[in-house]
């Protein structure tokens, strides 16, 4: 059955050099509608200084703010390059290949090209539905009968997580997909088997978005083995909003004599600065640690209009675990209507972390993602007005990205860092001189006192007070946070000796501080002057509650001889968490060098082939633990942290 045809669209001529209509060659038709349905009327500057030179012979190094169009200005010259070759891609071969270093930015690639080929008819018929379960598909179900010349675009997305390798080679062999876009480790999977071919005369274009953070040292070797599987002949296109801090490894890639493109913004002072959109306002607070989660309410109180959407980022999954928790006993309620908050880190089970963000991306009242540097790059979430960062990032490159999530694609935006008083301050003129100048937030006007501060710290702390796991959840996420805050890249910024203790105890909402190495030497009241009947302090789940009932009345074993220094009455003593975790680290020091012992006098007895032997197994290995913490470093479902 041939495919329906399309009526074409006959569009006015236009003198505008951002008209898609002015592009040369200029583009199919379907494509134009496509655009035009999905409501960009003109081209951003990175699309059109972009698109001419992709879709003609130029590798690209494309560098341009954040939510300035990038996606486009590469998904329209592959689409054109694919369907110029004029028949349908051979079986099992492919054309195209996007890289993306996180799952949700591939998906999220995955989702604008699959709106733009719901407008070309034979390649929407041979497209599997995204969402479709892999067990429950119709494995007999072949691919749409379209003549063979008629040349169509199908993707795959391989990201892992939801679906096996074996189950994505599976898809492939069955569907035959001529446009991949994958994370490095699930692609560099697929491209291993012999059956999955690149070859030379139909690859055309190879992307790399987020280019920077794809030329991280932890993605080098990937990187490198999936290049070793392509054709040096193609196109190569590096994207991202900081390319210049990996130019240096541009050459691995293999471009060839690339063209770069730089798209600058200049700001309100008249000053070109390329780093940061024009809608976008990023401000500061300096206010003391026990002060920002107040000002947040406020903040969310004071807008106008109401933010459709807010991020609030901080710096640990525990943290996150946490305040998920008590921020809605303190949030602003506006014309009735609460805020939803919605929680997302690295440390969520892959299904979570997509039903989260889907859920954040669709929400229609007002909504907040409570997050870490997870949802910190390249993801386009529509309608995003507000990004508050209560914890400032620890690597400095990552606060543009955090900022980028408002503010896209000419819409307004609104980004607040909220910094400590005193060596916190000198953040400013530090990113200042990375030519991202942040300004004090000045409207509106957030002004927080003293029975501000009261009111929401009893307000957090009669909610951990109603569930001892809450408590739990507060010292965890508290620790976590003090060992992120000392590796802060800044370190002369940012100092664990000038932190006050007991201000960020009461900033938490903690009914105690946690023991842990900081603290050692600070003679403050770690019990935050908080009375608590911790014997009646309760978990809020039974079964919970019966082991920690049972933890802390042990039986007497009449066994053993009662200790000659103890007295009969005398209860027994509950040690803190961090003290147990200690002793655990002890033993598992002394079983180290025990094992080390072993293994020093096992090598001695080894002949010269056998100590090759077991040097090449130790490489191997060491190369799977590295490329199971690259995973969970970079944030892609093979294995994702922060």
């Amino acid at each position: 059955m041939a495919p329906e045809a399309r009526t074409p669209t006959l569009k006015p001529p236009s003198s505008s050099p951002r008209a898609w209509e002015a592009l040369t060659p200029p583009l199919a038709e379907w494509i134009l509608d496509a655009i035009s349905g999905m409501g960009f009327k003109k081209m951003t500057p990175v699309q059109a200084s972009t698109i001419p030179l992709f879709m003609g012979y130029k590798d690209v190094v494309v560098e341009a703010v954040t939510g300035s169009g990038k996606t486009l200005a590469f998904l329209i010259p592959i689409i054109e390059k694919i369907l110029q070759l004029g028949e349908r891609a051979k079986k099992h071969h492919v054309n195209a290949i996007v890289i993306s270093p996180t799952r949700e930015l591939a998906l999220q690639i995955h989702g604008v090209l699959s709106n733009l080929l719901v407008f070309h008819g034979p390649s929407a018929a041979a497209m599997q539905p995204p969402d479709q379960d892999l067990d429950t598909m119709d494995t007999e179900q072949p691919v749409p009968t379209y003549p063979s010349p008629t040349p169509v675009i199908v993707p795959q997305l391989l990201v892992g997580g939801d679906t096996s390798p074996a189950q994505d080679l599976s898809y492939f062999l069955q569907h035959s997909p001529n446009l991949l876009i994958a994370t490095p480790g699930r692609l560099l999977e697929i491209l291993s088997s012999p059956h999955v071919h690149c070859p030379q005369s139909s690859f055309e274009v190879l992307v790399l978005d987020e280019a920077d953070r794809l030329l991280d040292l932890g993605f080098k070797d990937d990187l490198q083995k999936i290049l070793g599987r392509l054709p040096k002949q193609r196109r190569t296109g590096l994207f991202s909003a900081s390319v210049s801090e990996a130019v240096d490894q541009i050459v691995r890639v293999g471009l060839r004599n690339p063209v770069k493109v730089q798209v600058k913004v200049r700001g309100a002072n008249g000053e070109v600065d390329r780093r940061t959109p024009s809608s976008l306002q990023m401000s500061c607070l300096v206010a003391p640690a026990s002060h920002k989660l107040p000002a947040l309410s406020k903040l969310l109180s004071s807008l106008e209009p109401i933010p459709n959407k807010t991020i609030v980022y901080l710096s640990t999954c525990a943290a996150v675990d946490y305040f998920q928790h008590v921020l809605p006993s303190i949030l602003p309620v506006q014309n009735g209507l609460a805020f939803t908050l919605v929680p997302l880190h690295g440390k969520h089970p892959p299904k979570v972390r997509s039903k989260n963000f889907t859920l954040f991306s669709n929400a229609s009242n007002p909504s907040i993602l409570l997050t870490t540097d997870v949802a910190a790059r390249g993801l386009d979430i529509p309608q995003v007005d507000l990004v508050a960062q209560i914890d400032p990032p620890s690597d400095p490159k990552v606060f543009l990205h955090r900022c980028g999530r408002a503010g896209r694609a000419g819409r307004r935006g609104l980004s607040v860092i909220f910094l400590q008083p005193g060596r916190e301050a000198d953040y400013i003129p530090f990113l200042d001189i990375r030519k991202t100048p942040v300004t004090p937030l000045s409207a509106p006007s957030v002004v927080v006192t003293d029975q501000d501060v009261r009111s929401t710290t009893n307000a957090v702390r009669q909610t951990v007070l109603a569930d001892r796991a809450y408590h739990d959840k507060a010292q965890r996420g508290f620790v976590s946070w003090v060992q992120a805050y000392s590796k802060h890249q800044a370190s002369s910024i940012f100092r664990v000796a000038d932190l006050d203790w007991e201000d960020l105890g009461n900033a938490w909402g903690l009914l105690k501080l946690p023991k842990m190495p900081e603290l050692k030497n600070w003679d403050g009241n770690k019990s935050l002057r908080i009375d608590v009947d911790w014997k009646a302090y309760a978990y809020r789940d039974k079964k919970r509650e019966a082991l920690r009932i049972q933890g802390t009345r042990p039986q007497q074993d009449d066994s053993q001889p009662p200790d000659a220094n103890s007295s009969p009455n005398k209860k027994p003593v509950k040690r803190a968490w961090s003290q147990k975790h200690d002793q655990r680290e002890e033993r598992e020091e002394r079983r180290n060098k025990r094992h080390r012992k072993r293994d020093r006098e096992k090598w001695e007895q080894m002949t010269a082939e056998e100590r090759d032997n077991q040097r090449e197994l130790e490489r191997m290995i060491e190369q799977v633990k590295a490329r199971k913490a690259e995973g969970d470093e970079q944030g892609v479902f093979e294995g994702f942290d922060d």
